[in-house]
């Protein structure tokens, strides 16, 4: 099997298991089956920071279990939880991992990389409760700017990629590839407007702004593993590498999206 037809079956798969569950199981289900994801995320940042086999054992199953127990333990304090996470997703994305990326920042020590992992991943699940919450339709919806720009930079990217978007962080990624990804966005947004009747530019405005963030999302991932010597997070997803090589540009678009819907439903 060649490597593109690995990575096509790898994501069918994917999509084949996440959307059902997304539409269709309960919410403690879908409270578990994330709070995995984070766990073996997790688990792949510790190797990604170089903490020993065993820290980096303890330090996935301790964020396994916050994912499990904080929405119940919180009780009536979770929302507002939630709530603070998201704008510490948002302070990261929007200021701290920009000057990361412009000042090639390392970052080595095993302290700041757990911290700074506990604020890419607890994020990026509470948004994953919370979008899921206000309806499968919202979180796939959401999801698909990130599916849609990754699949049309990368075919784009591979017919007529020329010019490095990077060239320092991820040498594979291209202007072109970003290029065929507006277009991509675009069709996306109209068509989003003709099902929803809401008007098509505020549309075009959003997802553009979400190409932006996953973008950051990936190169911030990218940066991370050329940091510390390795091409893949892991090798859990054939074709893809590991559950963070996966969900990269998902924990830098989902926690902003969410704060965008919180934001709105505040607003009216």
């Amino acid at each position: 099997m060649t490597p593109l037809l690995r990575r096509i079956g790898t994501a069918v798969l994917l999509l084949a298991v996440f959307v059902p569950a997304a539409w269709w199981a309960p919410t403690w289900l879908w409270g578990v089956l994330m709070a995995g994801v984070v766990g073996m995320a997790a688990y792949e940042w510790a190797r990604l920071s170089h903490f020993p086999p065993l820290s980096a054992r303890v330090y996935a199953i301790l964020l396994t279990l916050c994912a499990l127990v904080l929405p119940y333990g919180l009780a009536g304090g979770w929302p507002a939880f939630q709530t603070a996470l998201i704008v510490l997703a948002i302070v990261f994305w929007l200021l701290v991992a920009p000057l990361w990326l412009l000042g090639r920042w390392k970052a080595s020590h095993v302290f700041v990389r757990a911290a700074i992992g506990v604020v890419i991943l607890l994020p990026t699940w509470a948004a994953l409760l919370y979008l899921r919450a206000r309806g499968p339709a919202v979180l796939l919806g959401v999801m698909a700017v990130v599916w849609i720009a990754d699949t049309a930079a990368y075919f784009s990217g591979r017919l007529f990629g020329r010019h490095k978007l990077a060239p320092a962080i991820s040498p594979g990624k291209t202007w072109e590839g970003v290029g065929g990804a507006l277009v991509a966005l675009a069709v996306y947004a109209v068509a989003l407007s003709l099902w929803s009747a809401l008007p098509v530019r505020p549309l075009l405005f959003m997802v553009w702004g979400l190409l932006y963030l996953s973008v950051l999302g990936d190169l911030f991932e990218s940066w991370i593993k050329r940091m510390s010597g390795m091409k893949d997070s892991g090798d859990t997803l054939p074709g893809h590498g590991g559950v963070l090589d996966r969900i990269d540009a998902l924990t830098s678009t989902l926690p902003i999206a969410t704060g965008m819907w919180m934001w709105l439903e505040h607003s009216t």
